[in-house]
């Protein structure tokens, strides 16, 4: 893997546009396509040129069996992952006056991010988890989240007490500059998760990874932590 650039912005920059919300964040951070139709009670985030338009569907594993019962809105606090060894507190990620959401800092490198205005985990839709897979000072949070397989367990702590319980159903990666925004933020009728970090080739030139490593997952079950 290319070793990382040596500035210290991390920043999701926010195009503004009419439909729907991108968030694409520099380096060697996370590219997040645009969100579709957020829930009840959740805030749109803010506009952007490209868009998504609603309709997703669940995915073949999930739609195996009967989904799990969606979950109130309660905010992320711990994310685990025992097969890479993920155990990591989250941070919410807002906007800055210029309309760019912030990455997690880079300088905890066990850290991961949710956009607090979004679909939290459980919640009915599917909620975005961002993390470095490095920083500016090494390996990061999410450097082997592309070695998970379908099947693996993704546990979210939540601030109500209670503990989502995800399955991975597939990984993939999608060069940035084809992302599939329908595919990983189309509108689901169940609780889906999307884990997302850089991957691919490191582009020293450009001082940014050339793709994404997707996770989708879907909620299995829940219970008290």
């Amino acid at each position: 893997m290319a070793g990382p650039a040596t500035g210290t912005s991390r920043l999701l920059r926010v195009g503004m546009g009419a439909a729907a919300a991108g968030l694409l964040m520099i380096y060697n951070s996370v590219d997040l396509a645009p969100a579709s139709d957020p829930g009840p009670g959740q805030a749109a985030p803010p506009a952007a040129t490209a868009s998504a338009s609603p309709g997703g569907a669940a995915s073949p594993a999930a739609a195996a069996k009967p989904a799990a019962p969606v979950l109130k809105r309660s905010k992320p606090t711990r994310l685990r992952i025992p097969q890479i060894a993920v155990d990591a507190p989250f941070t919410e990620l807002t906007l800055n006056p210029s309309g760019e959401l912030n990455a997690p800092p880079p300088e905890d490198k066990n850290l991961v991010g949710w956009y607090r205005d979004g679909v939290s985990p459980g919640e009915r839709g599917a909620a975005v988890v961002a993390g470095h897979v490095d920083t500016a000072k090494g390996a990061a949070v999410f450097l082997l989240l592309s070695l998970v397989v379908p099947g693996n367990k993704v546990e979210v702590q939540r601030a109500d007490g209670t503990v989502a319980v995800f399955v991975v159903d597939s990984v993939e990666t999608f060069a940035k500059n084809a992302f599939p925004d329908q595919k990983v933020y189309g509108k689901t009728t169940d609780s889906q998760l999307r884990l997302i970090t850089c991957g691919g080739v490191y582009d020293k030139k450009r001082k940014d990874y050339l793709d994404n490593v997707v996770v989708f997952a879907h909620l299995e079950s829940s219970r008290k932590a």
